[in-house]
């Protein structure tokens, strides 16, 4: 057009500085800026609104409240641009202000001030600010408009208020990918996974397809319970619907798979993987740091560094686990060192408690505590928790009672610390201190968290608790434990029950680790899976020793692999060996 000597008017800028805004173009956009002056239509309302929307959606945001704030006459567009690049750029208090400015002005929001505003409520988590919004919308007559409805169910299920959103979901009369993506995302992120699980699925009964969000958000959920199986089908799901390039899906999608054991689907589709960036490198490392795999973790990290990628604060917290987990500790000091030193980022308390991790269970244990004297940031109870954990292993009964004294002090409602304390004593014996400490933990209604574990089946999660009795097939569980029992003592098995927090009969000690829920999940899975196949368990606690040890001899006697995904680490279970090498 202008090779053509066309002179544009303010129509042809408010076409196309969205247009450099869609693509966050800001280079192109600031072109397009000069030429709006060089055309004298700076004092335009409407070619400047575009000009606001484009810095704010370009991140920009002090250009376009510069620009914003010579207007003299403000439409909704400019109002929209401030509050949507507030919005976007984490700004949210000021997104909120923004808007109250506006009503107050006496300009009427339209859908996107709305869904802007709304946006800014959700990362804000600020509720009451969002009922306010839902009001105004209910005065403004805006909430028949699907775009208005669905970031309303947005904001309802990303502030935790679960009823309220799905009451707004059910009301719809049309639903798009937005207000599905939204119920599934708030669904996962309250805890609620099955349901995501679920609504997910009714999502594609009503023939509504799924974008690279709603992916990016279900297979964390199928991930938190280790549902490989449905998993699986979202990854067919991904391909069929063309989202295998997308780097934020395909990351989700490795990351999925090596939340549930199979580390090596996960390396395959990080190795396919087009584009890689930060988040992508990062979670790879993370998987192969929680599944064991700890060199592996190192050589990419170090692979991450050489292909130009410059690690952030996660990405460091990753290999220092992988270096915990292995025992490596001048490695892990080394990457300790090189956070500050080589890339001048600011150790946080995730390192700090890594590098805890690291010292104290390699027995360390006086340098451990020395080290947390000297952190530059307060010691958080996870800090001490695992001092105190490092204390049991090492039994070390002195520095154990000092450092649980402190997690008294600090998290005295916390039933980690009195149960590490009492297995502390337990490990030497003496029987009475863990008694008292029960009795204590009894006369503050202080409860430890029940065990469980849970196992994927024919898509369906199958839940057991210790000494559960509950499960259709129990009679078949316990028949095929008490054979595997006979058969890991024939075969060399003593079981550990130096733990038991109580001092009873051995027998009695014996039956009631024979009953541990990872236990009967392994039973159900050698009943109702094929020879030869992968069990896959997860448990809401660390393992114990004694399941640990028994097992090890269970993948020996059954010739199978047996991953199992505790509150810490994965554990691969095979021909009697573990991936852990008994470092854990």
């Amino acid at each position: 057009m202008q090779q053509a000597s066309v002179q544009p008017d303010q129509f042809t800028f408010a076409s196309v500085l969205p247009a450099c805004a869609k693509i966050r173009g800001l280079e192109q956009g600031m072109d397009v800026h000069q030429i709006i002056v060089e055309n004298g239509f700076l004092s335009d309302v409407v070619a400047v609104s575009a000009l606001v929307d484009m810095y704010a959606k370009c991140g920009s945001i002090h250009k376009a409240r510069e620009l914003f704030d010579k207007i003299p006459q403000r439409d909704v567009v400019s109002w929209n641009g401030m509050i949507a690049g507030y919005a976007q750029s984490g700004v949210v208090e000021k997104a909120l202000e923004m808007f109250k400015q506006m009503q107050s002005s006496g300009v009427k929001p339209d859908s996107t001030t709305f869904s802007s505003v709304l946006l800014a409520c959700a990362k804000m988590g600020a509720l009451e600010q969002g009922v306010l919004v839902h009001q105004s919308i209910i005065e403004n007559g805006s909430l028949s408009d699907v775009i208005v409805a669905s970031a309303l169910v947005d904001m309802y299920a990303k502030c935790g208020s679960m009823d309220s959103a799905c009451e707004l979901f059910e009301k719809m009369s049309q639903r798009d990918v937005i207000a599905w993506t939204a119920m599934i995302v708030g669904y996962a992120q309250n805890g609620f996974v099955e349901k995501a699980l679920k609504t997910f699925k009714q999502m594609q009964l009503a023939g509504v397809k799924p974008d690279s969000t709603t992916f990016a958000s279900i297979l964390p959920a199928c991930a938190k319970i280790g549902a490989l199986e449905q998993g699986m089908d979202i990854h067919q799901c991904i391909i069929e619907n063309g989202f295998l390039s997308d780097t934020v899906v395909a990351t989700a999608l490795g990351d999925m798979y090596a939340k549930c054991g199979n580390i090596h689907k996960a390396r395959k589709l990080f190795d396919e993987m087009p584009n890689k960036n930060l988040v992508s490198w990062t979670a790879m490392i993370a998987g192969y740091a929680q599944n064991g795999f700890c060199m592996d973790a190192i050589k990419l990290f170090e692979l991450m560094k050489n292909s130009g990628t410059y690690p952030n604060d996660v990405s460091f917290a990753c290999v220092l686990l992988a270096c915990s987990h292995a025992g490596l500790v001048d490695q892990g000091c080394k990457y300790f060192t090189g956070i500050s030193n080589s890339y001048h980022i600011m150790p946080t308390t995730d390192h700090y408690v890594c590098m805890v991790d690291l010292l104290g269970r390699a027995g360390y244990l006086e340098v451990t505590l020395n080290f947390i004297i000297k952190m530059p940031i307060k010691p958080v109870v996870i800090v001490w928790t695992c001092l105190l954990d490092a204390c049991k292993t090492h039994k070390n009964i002195g520095l154990g009672v000092f450092t649980a004294n402190l997690l008294f002090e600090l998290d005295p409602e916390n039933a980690a610390s009195y149960v590490l304390l009492a297995n502390t004593y337990a490990e030497v014996g003496r029987w009475g201190e863990v008694q008292r400490l029960r009795s204590l933990m009894r006369d503050k209604g202080i409860k430890k968290t029940p065990g469980c574990s849970w196992i994927e089946d024919r898509k369906m999660v199958h839940v057991f608790r210790v000494g559960d009795r509950t499960h259709p097939q129990e009679q078949e569980i316990y028949a095929k434990l008490e054979q595997l029992s006979w058969e890991m003592k024939a075969a060399g098995y003593f079981p550990n029950s130096r733990r038991i927090l109580n001092d009873v009969e051995e027998e009695e000690k014996e039956l009631f680790l024979c009953h541990h829920s990872e236990k009967l999940a392994i039973a159900f899975g050698l009943l109702n899976t094929p020879p030869g196949t992968t069990i896959r368990v997860v448990k809401n606690l660390r393992v114990c020793i004694d399941c640990h040890t028994a097992t090890k001899f269970i993948s020996k006697i059954v010739a199978r692999e047996i991953v199992v995904r505790d509150a810490v680490r994965f554990h691969h279970f095979k021909q009697g060996q573990c991936s852990c090498g008994d470092y854990w």
